[in-house]
């Protein structure tokens, strides 16, 4: 059976393909037509998966879109009619769009495969799964497990905005909800609006700003904002929040009851008072997130933990689940936002009719390298075309090159092999570089991916050697555990160091790998496998060899507010733009000095 699976019209499109109940390719929208967070219809994202499978639209059984809109429509109007009449200037702008674009999503759906080959799509081979069943899915059905808890977070699908549930082999039950309006995604995005970031993108900023600050507005938000029970269910103080009645998540309600005025642009200058904020808000999180896979491990029993939902990206909490929570072993779904979930429609929909799943204790991910590759004759003809000066190499040689590079501080465009699924780079659409250079972390910030100096850059580690380094019980393949680096590879900072406050922490010089090192002492780890990515591996080993380092700086081959790079095209011109040294794209190399 072949199935394809959709995610559109939110934020994060995406396509997935389901053979047999294996995932043959997976990939977001936004990587083919460079719209970061593209919520349109994922029409480049399926051609691809069409292509990887080497198949035709016309081939696939069954297409299924990850949640049922008519349900959503439910929430809206009910919201509405509820604040009536605060509501009514928010009423009267979205209920023509869904009216005309979700209300009739079955009809808009077809039209739209249908201009895909001129195909003929009929309605009985499309279907709507149901929001947090796709994201619970796409948590369990890919994991290691044969059975766990599922726990998924995010701000609201249909009504909920948090799940938890229990599956076993080929069934995901899930047995208690929390709905909207009481949602931590939307709690954490109305800090993110806050804090002068943008919703939907900026969350990871207020992340990486909360070690500058101090918690010192727990008390408030807990007394002020929401009242939170002992199993992680909580009510929101709706009165000082705006996102049912307004057009904004804060107003000067939420304003009051903070005892601060918001930061109102990105551009706008960092206080301390906007890190002690951040710092609150995470700390609020990941106590909730806590009390949850307690109350997950309290209703199922289980041992094993699956999340899922767009709060399954806040890193910091899943490695204080994974060190303080009750389970053996947790496993993330890579791509848990909104793209994920068209995994998840896709996989429910083969598994749940009878496809077998693989349950031999493997990651059903592929490491998440589920995107599209490219070939020499491919390569060798963007290169060419773009008038780029370059070398082919063997592998060894160009691996090398890029080695030696390295040692010299200088920042690699690391391409190759399929492009990853979710927002984390992971090896093969990555920026690289020296974990041991002081500097490193400033320059790739402020001339590499042009964007805010505070924040931190992720490791890549040998997974044979991650123990040395970092205090990590386990593989952590997608990026998403942050834990502590090593006592032992921290350096006693002076006086002076210690007395740093706010962004200013950012000139201590921390560890013997300062780079990946957090004004925490923290790190989001990648483990690196020899079977997953062997060329990525392979490159950490080397790297090893020259400088007794088995760390590498990995951070995503993008600058700021652009998608992550799909094609050698897309790599090449973001090499151009920015201060990159080096491109190295499977076996071709670039210098940047050498382009004309």
């Amino acid at each position: 059976m072949i199935t394809l699976g959709i995610s559109a019209y939110y934020h994060d499109s995406a396509a997935a393909l389901v053979i047999n109940g294996k995932t043959i390719a997976a990939a977001q929208e936004e990587r083919f037509s460079r719209i970061k967070a593209d919520a349109s219809f994922p029409k480049h994202a399926i051609m691809y998966c069409l292509r990887q499978a080497k198949i035709k639209l016309e081939n696939v059984d069954s297409i299924v879109f990850y949640d049922k809109p008519i349900l959503t429509f439910d929430r809206l109007l009910e919201t509405y009619l509820a604040y009536t009449p605060l509501g009514f200037r928010s009423f009267v702008e979205a209920i023509p769009i869904w009216v005309k674009e979700k209300i009739f999503l079955h009809s808009t759906l077809l039209k739209e495969l249908n201009k895909i080959e001129n195909n003929s799509i009929q309605a009985g081979q499309l279907r709507f799964g149901l929001h947090h069943h796709s994201h619970a899915a796409s948590a369990f059905y890919p994991s290691p497990f044969k059975e766990a808890a599922v726990l998924v977070v995010d701000g609201v699908g249909e009504w909920a905005s948090t799940s938890i549930g229990f599956c076993n082999v080929n069934k995901i039950e899930l047995l208690e909800e929390q709905r909207f309006p009481h949602s931590l995604g939307l709690l954490y995005a109305a800090f993110t609006h806050f804090l002068g970031f943008k919703v939907n993108d900026g969350e990871y900023k207020v992340m990486g700003l909360a070690p500058y600050g101090e918690p010192r507005f727990v008390d408030q938000i807990l007394e002020n904002l929401l009242d939170l029970k002992e199993d992680g269910s909580f009510a929101l103080k709706m009165k000082n929040f705006n996102f049912c009645a307004g057009l904004s998540m804060t107003d000067e309600r939420f304003e009051a009851a903070m005892g601060g005025i918001p930061r109102l642009k990105t551009g706008e200058p960092l206080k301390q008072i906007h890190m002690d904020i951040a710092r609150s808000i995470q700390e609020v999180t990941e106590e909730i997130m806590l009390r949850l896979a307690r109350r997950a491990k309290q209703i199922t029993g289980s041992h094993n933990l699956c999340l899922a939902g767009g709060v399954a990206l806040n890193c910091v909490a899943n490695g204080k689940i994974l060190r303080e929570g009750p389970f053996d072993k947790i496993w993330i779904q890579p791509a848990s936002g909104d793209a994920g979930g068209a995994l998840g429609a896709a996989l429910t929909y083969a598994i749940e009719n009878g496809e077998p799943r693989d349950l031999r204790n493997k990651d059903g991910m592929s490491g998440a390298y589920l995107g599209p590759s490219y070939s020499s004759e491919e390569i060798r003809s963007t290169l060419q075309t773009a008038n780029a000066v370059f070398e082919e190499l063997s592998e060894d040689e160009c691996t090398q090159k890029v080695v030696d590079a390295l040692a010299n501080e200088q920042v690699i465009g690391w391409f190759g092999g399929r492009m990853e699924f979710g927002p984390r780079a992971l090896g093969n659409r990555s920026i690289i570089a020296d974990p041991c250079s002081i500097n490193m972390q400033r320059k790739l910030n402020m001339k590499i991916k042009y964007r805010e100096s505070f924040r931190p850059f992720a490791p890549a580690v040998l997974e044979e050697f991650a123990d040395e380094f970092f205090d990590l019980e386990g593989e952590s393949p997608y990026m998403l555990i942050v834990t502590d680096v090593k006592e032992e590879k921290l350096r006693e900072l002076s006086e002076q160091e210690t007395k740093l406050q706010g962004l200013d922490r950012l000139k201590a010089i921390r560890s013997s790998v300062p780079a990946i090192t957090h004004v925490d002492n923290s790190a989001r780890v990648q483990t690196v496998n020899a079977e997953t990515n062997p060329r990525f591996h392979k490159l950490l080993e080397k790297f090893m060899q020259k400088t007794g380092c088995p760390v590498l700086v990995n951070t995503s081959f993008n600058v700021r507010d652009e998608p992550i790079v799909c094609s050698p095209l897309d790599a090449y011109n973001c090499f151009m733009r920015s201060e990159m040294d080096v491109l190295a794209i499977e076996n071709f190399i670039l210098f940047k000095d050498k382009q004309v």
